[in-house]
């Protein structure tokens, strides 16, 4: 990790303590487990590690595995709390009701599930693979957040409301996409089975399924409850069942 990342990760960690401190002024109550959670810890990695094993585990042997898990990620791979301040700030950045980080670090868990799934991709391409996979079903138990370890996801994600995601084996998606609620991306049943390739800056609706051998292009739109089977241009909206093109940007005139 760059130096310019490493100062960026402990100005974001000196703001989240920071609005910690102000939150256990206003109100004291609520502030007996801010300090638990944020305040006692000495950097972003060790508060996001906690958090994981928070959420995922059970008891707390689990939750010691999992912190466990977590920390070495983090410690072996500092890109990973670089990625994972991005798809914080990324959730201030897109979330109109949001306007700091403490929240959706302490509340969504679509947050949380996409840092426990990044862990899970560290466990699995250093052939931890049952680690990895019990990461991928205690996020699906627990969070209602299925991503196979085998996914490959970009930095400043957002998964919004988080209930009822699935993404699978090898699916691709690109930096700065938006997934809402109910939201399928896998491969379909024809052979051969491929994955999806979605690229930056999508915005997938609630309830939408994109299936197979595909490409979604860098800022499309998904429409809500759209079923998508075949290739999405850079820049179009897809809407219907099945899918139908719409609003799509118009060809840059021949020199």
């Amino acid at each position: 990790m760059t130096a310019v990342a490493t100062s960026a990760n402990e100005s974001l960690w000196q703001e989240i303590r920071g609005e910690a401190q102000r939150a256990i002024a206003a109100d004291p109550v609520f502030g007996r487990s801010l300090a638990d959670t944020v305040l006692v810890h000495d950097d972003f990695a060790a508060a996001l590690a906690d958090l994981i094993g928070r959420r995922l585990g059970g008891s707390a042997a689990e939750r010691a595995r999992f912190t466990a898990f977590a920390l070495d990620a983090f410690s072996d791979s500092p890109d990973l709390i670089e990625t994972a301040g991005r798809d914080l700030q990324a959730i201030a950045i897109n979330d109109p009701a949001i306007a700091e980080l403490l929240p959706p670090l302490l509340h969504f868990k679509g947050y949380v599930a996409l840092q426990a799934w990044r862990v899970s991709n560290w466990l699995w391409h250093r052939g931890h693979v049952d680690a990895a996979l019990l990461f991928q079903n205690e996020s699906s138990n627990l969070l209602q957040v299925s991503i196979h370890p085998a996914a490959s996801i970009g930095a400043s994600v957002y998964l919004d409301h988080a209930t009822g995601i699935v993404i699978g084996a090898n699916v691709v998606i690109g930096e700065g996409t938006t997934v809402l609620q109910n939201v399928s991306i896998g491969r379909s049943s024809e052979m051969p089975a491929r994955s999806p390739r979605i690229g930056r800056g999508v915005y997938i609706g609630a309830g939408a399924a994109i299936l197979g051998d595909i490409s979604i292009g860098d800022f499309a739109k998904i429409g809500a409850g759209t079923v998508v089977a075949s290739d999405v241009p850079a820049g179009c909206t897809a809407v219907g069942i099945p899918a139908r093109l719409t609003n799509c940007p118009e060809p840059a005139p021949a020199q």
